[in-house]
């Protein structure tokens, strides 16, 4: 990948790549500056629906990192964007988190848990066994099943966690019905995301932690993919893989390393 620095946009995700919990991972601060120095367009574009783009702004700041907020694209808002794309002026029963909810407020789609047109789930501590089954008696009578994204597992900072999929599953098996999930590698959101940037596909890059969802969203999506050893994936565990990223880094660090070459 010699054309790196070249590169007029990067796609970023955010937990595993810049921070880990509430903690920054090394070298990220050094990156976000060269990237405003050379002046290049990103986008933190995460699959966690939980936070809206103010409060990942406030997230980062705590940490030493002074990101303006449109600077983030979240699953949350590629979900409310998708439905009120589909459905204007839906309605959805939503399991999920102030993210998830102002999104779809902000689009016009009216939360409720009477006769919803859709069944929502993203990542929430919000979570229930009342809630499945409210969620499976709609889904049962007719409500669609979305999902924000199709991430299986989250790295925090005391170890792994169930993520979207995962909180989902319970309503798929009741119900025999699989949810449309909208997040990475959902050419839907990395779409999105090259126009936000104004950026060609060609011209771009994205830089990831995960193999199953960053990757294979910049390989489908013509991008050049940049793997990032910092989280969930090893190089052990990235040869159980079919398809391999452009480039492999311990951390964003080490970009500007080559850059600089």
């Amino acid at each position: 990948m010699n054309n790196l620095k070249e590169k007029k946009g990067f796609i970023c995700d955010m937990d595993g790549v810049i921070y880990h919990g509430n903690r920054l991972l090394p070298g990220a601060k050094d990156f976000v500056e060269w990237l405003y120095k050379e002046d290049k367009k990103f986008l933190f574009l995460t699959n966690s629906s939980v936070r809206t783009q103010k409060q990942l702004q406030n997230k980062l700041q705590l940490m030493g990192l002074d990101v303006d907020e449109s600077h983030y694209y979240t699953s949350a808002l590629a979900t409310a964007k998708f439905l009120s794309c589909q459905h204007p002026n839906c309605s959805a029963y939503v399991i999920g988190d102030s993210g998830l909810f102002d999104a779809l407020y902000n689009a016009g789609i009216t939360i409720t848990d009477t006769e919803p047109d859709y069944v929502i789930v993203g990542e929430t501590d919000n979570y229930n066994y009342e809630r499945i089954c409210h969620a499976v008696r709609h889904v049962q009578k007719g409500a669609k099943l979305i999902g924000t994204n199709s991430d299986l597992t989250g790295p925090t900072e005391t170890g792994i966690v169930p993520a979207c999929r995962a909180l989902m599953a319970p309503i798929e098996a009741t119900t025999g019905k699989t949810a449309y999930y909208i997040g990475k590698p959902n050419p839907l959101m990395m779409r999105t995301g090259l126009q936000m940037l104004g950026v060609h596909s060609e011209d771009a890059a994205i830089i990831g932690d995960r193999m199953d969802t960053d990757i294979i969203a910049g390989i489908e999506s013509g991008l050049d993919s940049i793997l990032v050893l910092s989280a969930v994936t090893s190089r052990v565990s990235m040869e159980l893989y079919p398809y391999r990223p452009s480039l492999i880094l311990n951390g964003v660090g080490d970009i500007l390393k080559l850059a600089s070459i």
